[in-house]
């Protein structure tokens, strides 16, 4: 670099500047020839020159974007060097300059996890570009590893909240290093417990092992570090431990069926939503208006509070037939719904939840008009079944992060609360819900009962 140059970069003299390129007009065109070199932006961003900065960056864009020998930018030099409105100036020109890689792959928001949060750059990072959470470098390593390994726990939570609002959420926490290790092994070696209760409580796998073949927990226990053990460890090891067997069986059944599924066009899916969405309308339309109408009247039989097989609403259809017709309806309906749950994972978090929940309650109501016009008590039964079998496969969606536990929540409790157990990370959580529930629907099936034995001993007593 011309030497006049260098000086004006560095005490940051835009009149130098342009006093060279009138005298010389390709002074800046050889920085172009060589691949890796200092620019006139690198000396600026080291002596925080902004003005200097902003207007070479207006000169020549590229050398943003340009590494030196040292194999950094000149976003990385301001961030190592702490120069924070210089970095703020360069994302806001450039945003998707926090994602370009230096030296080992690393991005400035890896370099600025290593030395922590003093100045809200990492908020400022994912604010303006999150995707840059999931950059790894030439090590895989995240930000989460090189933020954990360093013990910069400020930092570590700023990664952890912004990640939970993400879809990527379980790939990032669980991204393994070239060593096998994930951000809760880290942790776990250096005796970081809040940071194993953050990863934890975003679903950090905690039976993974690393290339050595240890989880965290091994990893932990030979440290002695009695409260990082006692997070890892949990209650209930035994059904943890089947949580994850199961879980890891389902991944692979889902990999079969739905990896085809997220790679389809946008086109594609749109086609396919609307195909489902007949399917959903049609196959609850028919237990609106079922084959031959149901009863009408008021044939109702008082008998121990409950309609009777001749009472009104319930399908003039015989008990085979009726079978016949509404267990194909029902796996109609359940495969439409499945799969347009499996189409909405790209959707952002907040209208998939949305449409989720109103295809639980969309359900919710088809289950029960089924149940609702049955003629005999076991095809009722059978269609319970099926319900049964309907939230089952949900939970296992949920379990692979393909339905929101919301709307399996919505549907468990409301169809058969049983499988709820599943959806929590503690056995006693599941217990004492399923428990709950079940008290709840004593309870309000047992009030006409109560309603009749109270009657009948009140003509009793007056007889």
């Amino acid at each position: 670099m011309d030497e006049s140059l260098r000086t004006a970069a560095r005490t940051g003299n835009v009149g130098d500047l342009y006093s060279l390129i009138q005298r010389n007009g390709n002074v800046l065109r050889s920085f172009d020839e060589v691949e890796f070199m200092e620019t006139p932006l690198h000396v600026a961003a080291e002596e925080g020159c902004i003005g200097f900065a902003m207007e070479m960056m207006n000169l020549k864009p590229s050398f943003a974007r340009k590494l030196n020998q040292q194999g950094l930018s000149p976003i990385h030099i301001a961030v190592k060097k702490g120069h924070k409105e210089m970095v703020l100036r360069f994302l806001g020109i450039d945003k998707d300059l926090v994602r370009v890689k230096g030296k080992k792959g690393k991005t400035p928001l890896h370099l600025i996890s290593k030395v922590g949060n003093p100045d809200g750059l990492v908020d400022t990072f994912l604010g303006v570009c999150p995707q840059s959470i999931k950059n790894v470098t030439t090590r895989n390593r995240t930000a989460l590893h090189i933020a954990a390994e360093k013990n910069r726990l400020d930092a570590f939570q700023v990664l952890i909240r912004k990640l939970k609002k993400k879809d990527y959420c379980q790939e990032v926490v669980n991204r393994k290093d070239e060593d096998g290790n994930t951000a809760l092994h880290i942790a776990a070696i250096n005796n970081q417990p809040q940071m194993l209760k953050l990863l934890l409580e975003c679903k950090a796998d905690k039976h993974e092992k690393n290339e050595a073949g240890f989880t965290a927990l091994e990893l932990a226990v030979p440290r002695n570090n009695i409260e990082s053990i006692s997070i890892l460890r949990g209650c209930f090891s035994g059904v943890s431990n089947f949580k994850y067997e199961l879980k890891k069986y389902v991944a692979k059944a889902s990999s079969l069926i739905f990896d085809g599924v997220d790679n389809i066009s946008s086109e594609d899916r749109s086609t396919l939503l609307i195909i489902l969405g007949l399917l959903l309308t049609a196959s609850f339309q028919v237990t609106l208006s079922p084959p031959g109408g149901v009863l009408q009247g008021e044939n109702l039989s008082k008998s121990k509070g409950s309609y009777d097989a001749n009472a009104p609403g319930k399908s003039v259809l015989g008990e085979v037939y009726f079978l016949r017709f509404f267990i194909p309806t029902y796996v109609v309906f359940m495969t439409a719904f499945f799969l347009t749950v499996a189409l909405l994972k790209p959707f952002p978090v907040g209208l998939r939840t949305t449409l989720q929940i109103l295809l639980a309650f969309l359900a919710i109501c088809f289950n029960q008009s089924v149940s609702i016009i049955a003629p005999t008590d076991l095809a009722r039964f059978v269609i319970y079944i099926f319900s049964m079998f309907f939230v089952f496969l949900l939970v296992l969606m949920s379990i692979v992060y393909r339905a929101s536990k919301f709307i399996t929540s919505i549907l468990g409790f409301w169809l058969f609360p049983g499988l709820l157990i599943f959806l929590f990370n503690e056995f006693s959580q599941g217990t004492i819900l399923t428990v709950g529930y079940c008290l709840s629907i004593i309870l309000f099936l047992g009030a006409p009962v109560i309603n009749d034995l109270v009657t009948i001993s009140q003509e009793d007593s007056l007889q």
